[in-house]
């Protein structure tokens, strides 16, 4: 009851029975919600200082909003992202209390994972294949050899004996990693023909 009378007496103070003072109120109530989103943009500031999550020129992502492209500034309110389409985003601070962030330019490799299908004709040869594979991965300068490295069958295809390749680049710049990539995967390719074998398309056969 006392909450009650108390919340009657404050109303009193803006609305005097003629309904002059619910503009008064209203403007009260939009004056209490936008000082609440802004402390609750500064404390996100704060965390973003305190736990450094990412910082102005990391690349970032999130899984839980369309967030992409590097940071460009972190202030009070909000954080300005460039997104790769060199548009600005910009996310209030308060968004990242709430969301995970993916910091890309933390990340210490770059992966390659692709899987090259070879014809079933060819399995006699696939032993050799995959070893070969895996020993020019193992001794190309850009790969990192701590990290996992293998080169493995692991199905069989509609028309293809399928060769999963996974293994890390030292670099994780993005140009230069789509080079290394680009010619691991010619290297596979010279491999495969080089064993007399080829790299399998979906096939159909039809009995007439």
């Amino acid at each position: 009851d006392n909450h009650r009378i108390l919340a009657g007496s404050d109303l009193c103070r803006y609305w005097d029975g003629s309904g002059h003072g619910v503009p008064q109120m209203a403007g009260a109530v939009a004056v209490g919600l936008a000082a609440k989103d802004l402390l609750a943009n500064f404390f996100g500031a704060i965390i973003i200082y305190m736990d450094r999550p990412f910082s102005v020129g990391d690349w970032i992502s999130s899984p839980d909003k369309k967030i992409e492209g590097t940071v460009e500034s972190i202030g009070l309110r909000v954080t300005r992202i460039r997104s790769f389409e060199r548009r600005p985003i910009y996310v209030p601070n308060s968004v990242f209390t709430k969301i995970s962030v993916v910091n890309n330019s933390r990340m210490s490799n770059r992966r390659i994972k692709t899987v090259v299908g070879v014809r079933y004709c060819d399995a006699a040869k696939l032993k050799a294949i995959t070893g070969d594979i895996k020993s020019m991965l193992a001794g190309h300068q850009e790969i990192d050899a701590t990290k996992p490295l293998y080169v493995n069958l692991i199905n069989y295809g509609p028309s293809s004996l399928d060769i999963e390749i996974y293994t890390f680049t030292k670099t994780t710049e993005w140009v230069p990693f789509q080079q290394i990539q680009q010619d691991i995967l010619m290297g596979i390719l010279d491999i495969i023909l080089g064993h007399g074998a080829e790299v399998a398309f979906p096939a159909r056969t039809l009995d007439i």
